[in-house]
């Protein structure tokens, strides 16, 4: 347990007028404090400490139960609670040797930022606030970063999924509105007949947007994608033409930009211009591999993404801003203010110039402004050339964990990039099945504690995939991973146990 200061007030010193939640503004202080420097110790000593621990299942079933006392509780025991109970049992996603997900660690201008943020507490939905404007600012900079248009607005989200749902319904206002069926009968007609497009690759959170928006499974078509896991645009417009034929109303492609499993970046030119025939919206799923127009190395796979309708981003994937912060870019904003502006009388800007609310653009009403600021401070810690060095560490890396794996005999490449994921097998993986094996490989690598892959299908088998997304992963720790993965393979993919039945102790 941590010490209390000697000095420490206690809640005893509130002034018998006030009622919990306020504190003394020195237990604040002091609290705070204690917090910070338990933030910049935990940071600091992650990378020695394991990648997981297992948490015992009397604590699981603790956290679960969500008892509540009846006598109100020390302040301080929020830090006590976090630093015990929470802290030793993440993700993972903070060590520089997790490799399973784009899922990066949070940025120090970021952690700040939140704090700050959530003092301030404005909500940039309704209103006018600093932070609001500040969000609009920060749009601004994302598309810029993306190579958007100038005039592009959109709206920060809790994520990629959330920005994707957007996405979709925006673009079914759009295609409804100029076919006149926007509502009544002429709308239950065609939202019958809407179908969407999207890569075989496409990130899950599509599909789940397309079930939110009310379009049946059997409306979405997966296409199929070529031997580099891109949308293949011939497939698309044969499949765009079946349903033209079949008397459906084909109203969205989604290509993607850095796939989950493999990195791949769908063509971009081929698929707008399709879209643009049809009248089809084009929104381009960037969660991880929307920043790419800015990267030299990557640029030539990103012409034409000035003529996208919209695109999602996710700056808590390549820039490490905490989660979560998603953004869905929109070139004309005036359609996301056309799906999703519905008046209140409660709720009406006063000033006759105030432009319109972000609750306008989203369905989300009350809105954390920790979003915009701890992606606005992000921003500005990196700078442009700091966003471009940052992917481009992690670019350096994915290439050179592929030439460690193509170069060890006993492993096989199978897939990566351009965004910086491997995708690979181990060459001999004994008798029975090779798909089990490598499952049971990376439940080995993870169970040890120190190092974190996952598996992913690619091409109908299952494969071990390993990303980069950590600005603090080096190529020692890419030598850890492929020690760690001929060590699991040895074994047979054996769960790793000690005498006592436990993981080993990786420290």
């Amino acid at each position: 347990m941590r010490e209390p200061c000697p000095t420490r007030f206690t809640e005893t010193f509130l002034p018998k007028d006030q009622l919990p939640p306020a504190v003394h503004p020195k237990v604040l202080r002091d609290e705070l404090v204690a917090a910070a420097e338990w933030v910049s110790g935990y940071l600091s000593g992650l990378p020695s400490g394991p990648v997981v621990s297992p948490m015992p299942p009397g604590q699981r079933a603790r956290l679960r139960a969500g008892k509540l006392g009846t006598r109100a509780g020390n302040l301080g025991g929020v830090l006590d609670f976090v630093r015990e109970e929470i802290a030793p049992f993440p993700t993972g996603n903070g060590h520089p040797a997790f490799f399973a997900w784009v899922n990066s660690p949070p940025a120090p201008a970021g952690v700040i930022a939140e704090l700050l943020a959530g003092a301030v507490n404005a909500t940039c939905g309704m209103g006018e606030n600093a932070l609001m404007d500040l969000e609009r600012g920060t749009v601004r900079m994302l598309a810029d970063l993306a190579g958007l248009p100038d005039g592009t607005g959109g709206v920060l989200t809790s994520g990629g999924s959330m920005a994707n749902l957007l996405a979709l319904a925006a673009a079914r206002t759009w295609f409804l509105t100029r076919r006149g069926s926007s509502d009544g009968p002429a709308y239950d007609r065609d939202h019958a007949r809407l179908t969407l497009y999207c890569s075989a690759q496409a990130h899950m959170s599509v599909a789940r947007a397309a079930a939110c928006i009310g379009l049946p499974a059997h409306r979405l078509r997966p296409v199929a994608t070529d031997a580099h896991d891109r949308l293949d645009p011939a497939a698309l417009r044969a499949a765009v033409t079946a349903d033209l034929d079949a008397g459906l109303l084909p109203f969205c492609t989604v290509s993607t930009l850095g796939t989950t499993a493999t990195g791949a970046v769908d063509p971009l030119g081929p698929v707008t211009r399709l879209c643009r025939s049809i009248g089809m919206w084009h929104h381009a799923d960037g969660a991880w591999g929307g920043l790419g127009a800015a990267v030299p190395a990557l640029a030539h796979l990103y012409q034409g993404v000035d003529e996208l309708d919209s695109m999602t981003v996710d700056p808590h994937k390549t820039l490490s801003v905490p989660v979560g912060c998603g953004a869905l870019l929109v070139p004309d904003p005036e359609h996301l203010h056309t799906a999703f502006a519905h008046r209140a009388s409660y709720l009406a800007a006063d000033e006759p110039d105030a432009l319109p609310w972000l609750s306008h653009t989203t369905i989300e009403l009350t809105r954390p402004g920790t979003r915009a600021l701890a992606l606005w401070a992000t921003l500005q810690h990196l700078g442009r050339d700091g966003v471009t060095d940052l992917i481009e560490h992690y670019l350096r890396l994915a290439e050179q964990l592929r030439t460690r794996i193509t170069s060890e005999p006993r492993l096989e490449l199978l897939a990566g990039g351009p965004w910086p994921v491997a995708c690979f097998r181990v060459t001999d993986p004994g008798s029975g099945d090779p798909d089990a094996f490598h499952t049971r490989v990376a439940r080995r690598v993870q169970d040890s504690g120190r190092a974190y892959l996952a598996t992913v299908a690619v091409r109908g088998r299952t494969v071990l995939r390993a990303c980069l997304c950590n600005y603090r992963t080096t190529e020692d720790d890419l030598d850890l991973l492929i020690r760690e993965v001929l060590h699991a393979a040895d074994t047979g993919g054996r769960p790793a146990t000690t005498a006592t039945g436990r993981p080993p102790d990786p420290r």
